[in-house]
C-alpha cells in the first residue's frame, strides 16, 4: 500500500467508516456468540437456535437495500447516523426491559439488522473519496470492519458468564455511543456525491444482468462469512461439547482470519485482478466446506478447516468489491445496498439451514455440503462471464484497474 493511496482520499472518513462498520458488525452477530446461553435459558430447539442467529442476518440483508437508497438521498453520513441511533436505542431497551421469550429475541434480531445495514453506508462513504485504481484497497479497509464479529465472539460469551447475557446488550451499547460521536466528528461526505435518483432509477439497475451476477457472487462469499460467524459458537458447542466461552474463542479465531484478509483481498484484486482472485477463493472455500461437512473427530481439526474457509471467503469479499465500483461507479450506493442485501440473504440461508439440518438429520453435514455446492456454481458462473467483462467495461483502454 503506497503513499499514493493515502494521498488519494480522505483518511479521517476512511477511519470513521471502518470504526462504524466494525462496531455495527459486532452487535449485528451478537446473538450468535450468546446463542448457547440464550438457548439454555429459553429452552430453544436446534431449529430455533438457527433461526435466532439468522434473523438479524436476514433483517440486515433487506435493510441494506433501504439504507442504500437513504445513502443516495440523504448522503452517507446522515444515513449512517440515523442507523446508529436506532441500534443504540434497541440495545438499551433490550437491556432495560429484558428479553424473555423466543419471539422477543426475534424482534431484537430485526432491530440488530439495522447494524448489519451499516455495510451500505460505510462502503460508499469511503469509496467516493478514492479513484478506480484504489477502490479495492479502500473498500477492503472499510470492509475490514467485519472484524467486529471477532469482538462479539471473544467477549460476548465471557461477559454473559459474568454478568448474564441480558446485561451484555447494555454493555454493547457503550462503545457504540463512543463510536457514534467519533463518526460525527470525523466522517465527511465527498462533495462530488452523485445526485439522488428516484426509486425507479434504483430498480432499473436490476435490469442489468451483471447486477445479478454480483449479487450472487457476494451471496456466496459474504453469506458464507457471516453465516459461519453467526453459527460457529453454537456449532462448536453442539458438535464437540465446548463451553460457550471456549466455543466463542474458537469462533473468534475463524472470523478474525476472514476479517483480516478482506483488505488483502481488495489489494490482491487491485494487483492481479478481481476475477482471478475470486476464482481461486471459490475453489478453496468449496473444498474447505466439503471437508468440514465430514464431521471431523476433533474440534481443533474443524477449527483449522474453518479458518481456511474463512480466509478464502474473506479474501473473496474484498475481491467482489474491487469489481463492483468498476462496473457500477455511478450507481455505487444502490449497488452496495443490492449486493450487500444478497450477501446477507446468503448468510441467512446458511445460518438457518445449519440449524434445520441438525434438527432433521442429527448433524450439520447437508447444510455445509449444499453451501459448498453453491461455491462451485459461483465458480462456474464467474468463468462464464470473465471474457465478456474483460472485453467490455473492464477492457484495459477503459479503466486503469485490473479486472
Amino acid at each position: 500500500m503506497g503513499s499514493g493511496f493515502w494521498q488519494a482520499g480522505h483518511r479521517p472518513t476512511l477511519f470513521a467508516a471502518f470504526l462504524y462498520f466494525d462496531l455495527s458488525f459486532m452487535v449485528w452477530v451478537i446473538l450468535g456468540p450468546l446463542g448457547v446461553q440464550i438457548a439454555n435459558d429459553l429452552g430453544l430447539s436446534a431449529a430455533q437456535k438457527g433461526l435466532m442467529v439468522a434473523t438479524p442476518v436476514l433483517s440486515g440483508a433487506l435493510l441494506r437495500l433501504v439504507m442504500g437508497v437513504m445513502v443516495d438521498h440523504l448522503k452517507p453520513k446522515l444515513a449512517g447516523a440515523i442507523g446508529q441511533v436506532i441500534v443504540i436505542v434497541a440495545l438499551v431497551l433490550a437491556w432495560w426491559l429484558g428479553v424473555h421469550t423466543f419471539q422477543q429475541v426475534l424482534v431484537l434480531g430485526v432491530f440488530l439488522g439495522v447494524a448489519g445495514a451499516a455495510f451500505a453506508v460505510a462502503l460508499p462513504l469511503a469509496s467516493r473519496w478514492y479513484p478506480p485504481e484504489h477502490q479495492g484497497t479502500a473498500l477492503g479497509i472499510a470492509g475490514a470492519g467485519n472484524s467486529g464479529t471477532v469482538l462479539a465472539a471473544l467477549f460476548a460469551p465471557l461477559l454473559a458468564s459474568i454478568y448474564g447475557w441480558q446485561n451484555v446488550f447494555g454493555l454493547a451499547a457503550i462503545p457504540l455511543m463512543v463510536v457514534f460521536f467519533v463518526y460525527l466528528v470525523m466522517a465527511k461526505n465527498n462533495p462530488n456525491c452523485p445526485p439522488a435518483k428516484s426509486l425507479t432509477d434504483y430498480l432499473r439497475v436490476l435490469q442489468d444482468k451483471d447486477a445479478w451476477w454480483f449479487m450472487f457472487f457476494y451471496s456466496v462469499t459474504f453469506g458464507g462469512f457471516v453465516g459461519l460467524a453467526a453459527s460457529l459458537t453454537i456449532y462448536f458447542n453442539a458438535q464437540y461439547g465446548l463451553s460457550p466461552v471456549m466455543a466463542g474463542y474458537f469462533t473468534a479465531a475463524c472470523v478474525f482470519a476472514g476479517s483480516l484478509v478482506r483488505p488483502l483481498g481488495g489489494m490482491l484484486a487491485d494487483r492481479i485482478g478481481g476475477i482471478r482472485t475470486l476464482s481461486v477463493m471459490y475453489a478453496l472455500a468449496g473444498i474447505s466446506l466439503a471437508v468440514v461437512s465430514l464431521g471431523l473427530p476433533q474440534a481443533w481439526m474443524s477449527l483449522l478447516v474453518f479458518i481456511a474457509a474463512m480466509l478464502s471467503l474473506g479474501t473473496g469479499n474484498g475481491a467482489v468489491f474491487q469489481l463492483v465500483p468498476q462496473r457500477f461507479h455511478k450507481e455505487i450506493g444502490v449497488m452496495t445496498g443490492l449486493v450487500g442485501m444478497a450477501g446477507g440473504i446468503g448468510g441467512f440461508y446458511l445460518a438457518s439451514s445449519l440449524g434445520y439440518a441438525k434438527q432433521l438429520t442429527g448433524n450439520y453435514q447437508y447444510g455445509f455440503l449444499i453451501f459448498a455446492g453453491l461455491t462451485a456454481v459461483a465458480l462456474l458462473g464467474l468463468t462464464s462471464v470473465k471474457t465478456r467483462w474483460r472485453t467490455t467495461w473492464g477492457a484495459s483502454h477503459l479503466t486503469a484497474a485490473k479486472i
